[in-house]
């Protein structure tokens, strides 16, 4: 389906590869990349000139731009340049598409702010390529987290149901590890955010560090987001994961503590009744849910597990280590907690 920029607002169907708005003065050249965006999975809206375009990408949020730099009054390069200024399409993929193939012009257009950049005539099958591959960058930088540079929930998700898949398909047993950490909130309130996101820095290179340095196949580690971190791994990958992990950043933790609050071995923070109370420092929980336990179809199943035995780990002081040994369609035994003494 190819759109014009004043049809109504638009949003990509099921099935569609995204949504993408073609803009440049000629109508043969825009309709002839429209269709050929469509017989490849896209959905098309077409403007002739910057005004239209504006207003297009306000109507319709596209995925990405295809924006010709040679049209009337506003040309490519300053569109693209008042794209990039606004909050709203800062992070709008953008193509352009230009006749000149003199090296001053891709560093032009570049410099505006473009992705990518691409020489009239053009290759219709190399132009779908640069799309594809335009997006599919993007959809994976808004999905890391931009403080620790993991890969963020979508991933995550996929991840999980990646192993589902392979457990179904060919019995590949597999761990999801549920990583938080304890009194996070108090660091934030005794020394602010900054610190903060030092702490977190220091546990995700405390689970890279733990993930990459494992034997076996290479786990895979995200950041949920704020405190939380999911580890997802084989079976006996569990204990020299999250052993090193915890160990690591106990270590690293503690140059980012004040002097004082490290030789105590506690924070003292007043409440607001003016109560002086006592927080311990930073430590790993962890919760573990395992396919040789529970035969799970979904990934929200596992989550649910994973972060159940965290609640778990949490109750008790200091870092824990806390596996669901429960069975289906039985319940076995308990859920095991396993207590790692920071050094």
């Amino acid at each position: 389906m190819t759109e014009s920029a004043g049809d109504a607002v638009h949003a990509s169907p099921r099935g569609s590869d995204g949504l993408v708005l073609v803009v440049d003065d000629d109508p043969a050249i825009a309709e002839l990349v429209a269709m050929n965006l469509r017989f490849s999975s896209f959905e098309v809206i077409v403007a002739n000139d910057a005004r239209s375009g504006l207003a297009a990408i306000e109507r319709h949020r596209p995925d990405l731009v295809l924006l010709d730099v040679m049209m009337p009054r506003v040309d490519g390069y300053e569109l693209c340049r008042q794209l990039r200024a606004s909050p709203l399409t800062a992070a709008l993929p953008i193509i352009m598409m230009t006749a000149r193939d003199l090296s001053a012009d891709r560093i032009q257009g570049l410099t505006a702010g473009a992705d990518d950049y691409i020489t009239k005539p053009f290759d219709l099958t190399e132009l779908i390529a640069r799309v594809r591959s335009t997006l599919r960058r993007n959809r994976e930088m808004r999905d890391v987290s931009p403080l620790t540079g993991l890969p963020g929930n979508t991933r995550i998700l996929e991840a999980i149901a990646d192993r589902i898949a392979t457990r179904r398909d060919h019995g590949w047993e597999y761990a999801v590890c549920y990583v938080d950490l304890d009194n996070f909130k108090t660091v934030n309130d005794v020394y602010g955010f900054y610190r903060g996101d030092q702490m977190l820095t220091a546990a995700a290179a405390a689970l890279h560090t733990s993930t990459i340095g494992v034997a076996g196949p290479p786990p895979f580690l995200g950041h949920i987001g704020g405190d939380d971190f999911l580890v997802v791994c084989t079976p006996d990958q569990i204990t020299p994961i999250t052993d090193r992990a915890i160990t690591l950043f106990d270590q690293a933790s503690r140059v980012l503590y004040d002097p004082e609050d490290l030789a105590r071995g506690y924070f003292e923070v007043l409440d607001r009744q003016g109560r002086l109370r006592r927080h311990g420092l930073l430590t790993l929980s962890i919760g573990v849910a395992l396919s040789t336990q529970r035969r799970f179809t979904d990934h929200r199943e596992v989550v649910a597990a994973a972060s159940e035995m965290k609640s778990v780990a949490k109750r008790t002081v200091g870092s824990m280590v806390a596996v669901d040994r429960r069975k289906d369609p039985e319940p076995g035994r308990g859920p095991e907690a396993r207590r790692i003494e920071g050094t």
